[in-house]
């Protein structure tokens, strides 16, 4: 795999970024010590999930939003 320094990698970044637009990786060294791995970026396509891909699989009661109502009161008092 090409190493280049990171001075070559600035002068020559746009024939790097060629490069690895055709598929080849290299690695930036700083001082003969590699610092960072360029590769070739690869979108995925990932499905998206739209609002209400679940539409009409799920009912929801009339009192849900009292559901409960006298167990908390107990709990906390009429006033919580």
């Amino acid at each position: 795999m090409l190493q280049v320094n990171i001075h070559e990698a600035k002068t020559q970044l746009s024939m790097l970024v060629e490069k690895v637009a055709q598929g080849e990786s290299f690695i930036i060294a700083k001082a003969g010590k590699p610092m960072a791995k360029v590769i070739p970026f690869t979108q995925t396509t990932k499905q998206i999930k739209r609002v209400g891909f679940m539409s009409g699989q799920i009912k929801v009661p009339e009192d849900f939003d009292t559901m409960g109502q006298n167990e908390i009161e107990e709990m906390f008092g009429e006033n919580f």
